[in-house]
Parts: structure tokens; sequence; C-alpha cells
């Protein structure tokens, strides 16, 4: 099956490339040094903000804005099969995506803003994202039950007056730490009464600062803090929002979570394949470059199996990414959901599988950050479990190819 991209996604490709190559690898080691000397490790680092002003003044900003909504964006929107070689090149370095305002949360927040905001929302909230002034959250995990069911989400959310009360905790909210996020999504459950266990949850915007909400703590992932945006642990004490935050309606939380889960799993597997790619690039370097028992790394069988094994799989992954995007595109985001469970289960072992070798051919370098394997592969193995788990959608797939074969 091959697969065409359009004349726009070739050109933003080509420019793309020129980009990372002349501003965001030279600047790996000068974004390290910024992180590691801020006195605030959550705030704006001003190299991003300079590399931020390059990539809006060279037209490449809002990539990841689908077709649909091309009014957003001066591109006009890209397909999904369009956009994924532009996310998988600014995959291979982990803070790019923000130099083009095209990094998570920030890209699944404003699709929910774009598909079910009012306009006032939009006007207040939508704008500024677009515009990269701001940052935002999707606050949906909880840590006392099981957020992999998002039916079990038990963050309390009721009625006083013309406010909604909101009293509960949760974690791992990505962007809640950094100082430029403005506005928190917060799903809840609004009607635990209501017998369709789908109807009973909402999702209401929630103004950083609103008093009462509390941030508790940073939360890291294999010691990755992952700053600037960082997860966190918040608190919700009787916060109190106007009426008019509530997204889409009362009841409706369940419906806007699966419209913003599955775009969002495949932006993080496109992303992957790029940081697949490149530790599979610099392994090849590396293996050319030291010797062991007299001879090259590179003429050693295990090491040739493996660099054979890495590249096939990296080949597997991106035709299964760009299957799964086709689909989309041609069928919408239900009637492809096998396809996207397909690539959020495979795609995150495989390159956690890659990367791991790769960094064995580094040997203790590999570990280090001398190199970006080491927070490529936590990325990975986070992905495991952001936008829910494996066992998760193995389970639904697994459910939907017996029912398809079985019949």
């Amino acid at each position: 099956m091959g697969f065409e991209f359009s004349p726009s996604s070739q050109q933003l490709q080509e420019r793309l490339s020129r980009f990372m190559d002349d501003h965001i690898y030279p600047n790996e080691h000068a974004y390290a040094e910024q992180l590691a000397n801020a006195q605030n490790r959550y705030a704006a680092l001003p190299l991003m903000d300079e590399l931020k002003s390059k990539a809006q003044a060279e037209g490449l900003w809002n990539l990841f804005v689908p077709t649909e909504y091309g009014h957003f964006t001066d591109h006009g929107g890209l397909s999904f099969l369009d956009y994924a070689p532009l996310a998988e090149t600014m995959g291979r370095v982990l803070w790019a995506p923000e130099v083009f305002n095209c990094n998570a949360p920030d890209t699944g927040n404003m699709e929910v803003f774009m598909k079910y905001a009012t306009d006032a929302q939009q006007e207040r909230w939508l704008k500024p994202l677009l515009a990269g002034e701001i940052r935002s959250s999707y606050a949906m995990t909880e840590p006392q039950v099981a957020s992999s069911d998002a039916t079990n989400i038990e963050l309390l959310m009721h009625r006083d007056g013309d406010e909604w009360v909101l009293s509960g905790r949760k974690w791992f909210i990505t962007g809640a730490m950094n100082e430029r996020t403005k506005i928190f999504i917060v799903m809840g459950k609004s009607d635990p009464d209501n017998p369709n266990r789908h109807k009973q949850q909402t999702q209401i915007l929630v103004p950083k600062g609103t008093p009462g909400l509390e941030i508790i703590r940073p939360l890291s992932t294999l010691g990755y803090d992952d700053a600037p945006l960082g997860h966190a642990e918040l608190r919700f004490n009787d916060v109190r929002v106007p009426y008019e935050n509530v997204l889409l309606g009362e009841g409706r939380g369940f419906e806007i979570s699966q419209g913003r889960l599955a775009p969002g799993r495949m932006h993080h597997c496109m992303r992957l394949i790029g940081c697949a790619q490149r530790a599979l690039e610099l392994a090849c370097t590396r293996v050319t470059q030291r010797s062991t028992f007299g001879r090259p790394l590179s003429k050693h069988q295990s090491i040739r199996e493996d660099i054979a094994r890495s590249f096939s799989e990296v080949e597997m992954a991106r035709l299964l990414v760009l299957q799964a995007c086709d689909k989309i595109d041609q069928n919408g985001d239900q009637a492809s959901k096998h396809m996207i469970a397909s690539a959020k289960t495979s795609v995150p072992l495989m390159v956690q599988n890659i990367i791991d070798r790769c960094m064995q051919m580094h040997g203790a370098g590999g570990l280090t950050e001398d190199y970006p394997m080491a927070e490529a592969f936590n990325y990975a193995r986070w992905c495991r479990q952001a936008d829910g788990p494996d066992a998760v959608h193995l389970m639904s797939l697994g459910k939907q190819v017996i029912e398809r074969y079985a019949s």
C-alpha cells in the first residue's frame, strides 16, 4: 500500500527538516543548559521563545490543525496522513514540538476547543493557545481509582445556583506545573446516579489560580520531571466556577474524552517513530566508531542483527501509523478505532525495545543525558500508560477482531 502526501505536506516536510537542521539540533545542548540553570524549571526558557518566533516567522506553526478546522490556521489544515511525517520529524527532539505549537497536551486541548467550545470560550482560551501565548492542561486521571475506565472518575461536580462546585483529586496532569498554563479542562462526575454510566460525567473549564485549586506536587516518570511542562498532582477544594464554563453540555464529558484522546494517541505514535529513527541513526554511527576484540562493533553478528531488527521495526511502526492515519482520514475516528488501538499498543512498545537496543550499543553513555535515548525511552514507556493503558486497548481490539472473523 502506498501513501501519497499532499504537495502542501511535502513542502512543509522540506521546510521543517531545514528548520530542525538550522535551529533545533544545534541548540540541544544550549536548551539543556538553560533548563539546568533555570531558577524555576517550569518557567518559559528564553531559547524556546526565540525559536518559537522563528518558527512563526517561517510559517511552521500549528501544523497539527486538522483539515476540518483549517480556518483556525494559515496553512488551511492538514489531514492525519499529511501531518504524520511532520510529527515524526518534530519527535526526533523531545522538546521540539513546542517550538511549532504542536506539543501535547495543548494540541489535544486546542482540538477540544475547536470541536466543543462556545464562541466565547474559543475567544478566551483557544485564541491565545493558537497564538502560543498560554498553555493548558487536561485533568482526567485520578490516583484513587483505575482511570483507564473513565466511568470510574470520582471528582464531584455539582450545581450551586449559577456556579459549579468541584471537589476531588487529579494526578499526572501534564503541563500543570508550567507557569504559562492558564486553563484546565477538568472531567468529573456530575450525575453519579444516572443509570447510563457514560452520561454521568461532565467537562468544565477551570482557570489556573481559581481559589481552592491546589497544586500538591510535581511528579516524575522514571526519574524525569518533564520540565518545563511537568506532571502534577492536584486537589480541588470546593472550587467554584461559573456555570457557563461547562463544555458541550452536562453529561457529555465521556463523549468529549473519546473525541479528544483518539487523535492524541496517534500524535504520540507519530512522534515516537521520530525518536526511534533517530536512535537507530545514532546507533549506526556509534558502531562504526567503537571496536571490541580487534574489530569494529559494526562487524559483530549480534550488532548487525540488532540493527536489522530495529530497522525493520521502525518501518513496520511507520507503516502501521500511516495506515491508521489514512483510515481516520477516510472513515473518521470511530470507524478507525481498531487501527488506532493497534498503533497505540504496538508502536510505544516497539519503540521502547528499539531504543533499548540502541542504548546498549552506546554502552554506559547510552543511559546518560549525553544522548537523547534515555529520555526518549522514558517517553515511550509512559506512552504505554498515557491516553489509556495497553491492556484496555488490547482487550477492546481483541474483541473487535474476534467479532470480525468469528462472524
